[in-house]
């Protein structure tokens, strides 16, 4: 399968976070081109700072091999992982991440790579169905404006 198969995957699970008034950031963990976990924000509803995709994934992951470990792993998501995200990703081992849009507002996953202090390299992809992982982001904010 192809990174934009498993990236429409992730899509789906952000289109679920905004349904259920989450911001829409979706995950998908592959291991051996088997998708082992699908997740999205859960923040609002389960009252958790780090409810985030990412980490739901990473966690459900985590149970499916019965450990931490997720080294030939390739995780898929809609949003560039923020800092903490990127701190699970490398202790976990994940080796590969993919990501559709950019989050320019913080430094990201690409940033604090490149600060190559880490004990892992992490494998990165940008911008896969960036426009799409970008409008559902969009429309979900501009829909929480209000218009004075």
């Amino acid at each position: 399968m192809s990174d934009e198969y498993y990236m429409s995957l992730a899509i789906e699970e952000a289109k679920k976070a905004a349904d259920v008034n989450e911001v829409p950031v979706g995950a998908v963990i592959v291991y051996n081109d088997q998708v082992i976990a699908k997740c999205h924000n859960y923040k609002e509803h389960s009252n958790r700072t780090i409810a985030h995709a990412e980490i739901l994934a990473i966690e459900k992951a985590n149970c499916y091999f019965d450990s931490w470990y997720l080294n030939d792993c390739t995780l898929y998501v809609t949003l560039e992982p923020c800092m903490m995200c990127t701190g699970a990703i490398v202790q976990s081992r994940i080796k590969r991440v993919v990501f559709g849009a950019a989050d320019s507002r913080w430094p990201g996953m690409s940033t604090l790579l490149n600060d190559y202090t880490y004990n892992h390299e992490v494998e990165l992809t940008s911008g896969v169905l960036k426009e799409d992982c970008s409008s559902i982001l969009s429309n979900y904010f501009r829909s929480k404006r209000r218009i004075c």
